[in-house]
């Protein structure tokens, strides 16, 4: 309130005729009612309540310079009796004070810094988090460097391998006729390798993973590039066509890379049914030539035969598509090609590349059991 105000002590009691300053302007007791009451639960607010997860962490490479700073920002630490054994000087308290702030702290650096957003639903079983029965637990997934790591093979738990099918078995090599790299014998041709094979379903098993947990976070709120790139692993980097998809096309697509690695897992060649396994293809096996012979031989990987033809991933793109038109929906000189109405779409013959119809069975093969349901 403006300096020599008064209030009367039964305004105060009952609420009635308080004011409290809003951006600037006075607003009484009963458009705040109206607004946000006091101590309502998620059911007694008639709009939308967004809650915000923020991870933010530090490495504190200067104690002294960040308590120091602390205190001139007005921060005390808390009492000795209250400290925790490790943390004597409350270099927690300093941080959790300067890291309100987005302004850098001196003597500490930022480590990571993220936040996602969820609407809360009472049909969902959500509650505000003063009201909420359980605790309010954040779950930011695996970190991108992990899982990076793990798709590069440079880290291989046992439990990962335990589900490995056994590619030796599945993908046995026929004995070369010569080594002529120009004989046409079929022997010579080229086969996809236990190698390879093993390097590729890892990579859809990691793309479909990644699917799933990004489609968790981003539910039905669209993709924005400059926000979203490098947080999400999957989504951000299918064409822009994509970004408005809703949680179930995104979930869908997750199974696509499932249904693939599948294939590989029953002994066949990935073959992509529909557009949105062929992009799923299309981005593991980028993935896995970006790799190259990188930790090839990692764990059980490296019991595997070696061949002639392995991480040929060139020729392994050759033979798996039978078109390669769903890569021209990342070139803006194509806009509007999807539209199986257009011109260029039906002097080309493309078909349907529409976001709708990503999941339409191709006329040419055998389509997936639509009762398969989804692995999580």
């Amino acid at each position: 309130m403006p300096a020599g105000s008064f209030l009367k002590w039964e305004q105060i009691a009952d609420g009635d005729g308080d004011v409290y300053e809003d951006e600037g302007n006075d607003v009484d007791a009963v458009t705040r009612a109206v607004r946000t009451p006091n101590a309502a639960r998620l059911a007694d607010l008639a709009g939308p309540v967004v809650r915000v997860e923020v991870l933010r962490e530090f490495h504190v490479h200067d104690q002294q310079a960040v308590l120091k700073a602390a205190r001139s920002a007005g921060w005390e630490p808390q009492p000795h009796d209250d400290l925790e054994g490790e943390d004597p000087e409350d270099v927690i308290g300093a941080i959790m004070w300067l890291g309100e702030s987005d302004s850098e702290i001196e003597g500490a650096d930022t480590v990571t810094d993220t936040s996602q957003g969820l609407r809360l639903h009472t049909e969902n079983g959500h509650e505000v988090a003063d009201w909420s029965e359980e605790a309010v637990v954040a779950d930011f997934g695996a970190g991108w460097r992990y899982t990076a790591a793990v798709r590069r093979g440079e880290l291989v738990t046992p439990s990962m391998r335990k589900k490995t099918p056994d590619f030796a078995a599945l993908f046995a090599t026929e004995a070369l006729h010569c080594d002529d790299p120009e004989c046409e014998e079929e022997r010579c041709q080229w086969q996809l390798t236990p190698r390879t094979a093993d390097i590729l379903y890892t990579e859809l098993c990691v793309l479909a993973d990644q699917a799933y947990e990004d489609s968790e976070k981003l539910g039905d709120r669209p993709v924005v590039p400059d926000q979203h790139d490098g947080q999400w692993g999957v989504f951000a980097y299918l064409p822009k066509l994509t970004f408005a998809a809703d949680l179930q096309w995104r979930r869908r697509f997750a199974r696509a890379a499932d249904d693939l690695a599948g294939d590989l897992e029953r002994g066949q060649w990935p073959e992509p049914t529909c557009t949105a396994e062929e992009l799923a293809l299309h981005l593991a096996i980028r993935d896995a030539g970006d790799r190259g012979d990188e930790g090839d031989d990692a764990g059980d990987h490296g019991t595997l035969p070696t061949h002639r033809d392995d991480y040929d991933f060139d020729m392994c793109s050759e033979v798996s598509f039978q078109d390669t038109d769903v890569l021209m929906l990342y070139n803006s000189r194509f806009d509007g090609i999807e539209d199986p109405d257009g011109e260029t779409n039906q002097h080309m013959g493309i078909g349907d590349l529409r976001v709708a119809a990503w999941f339409e069975p191709f006329l040419n093969v055998q389509a997936r059991d639509p009762r398969r349901g989804f692995r999580r």
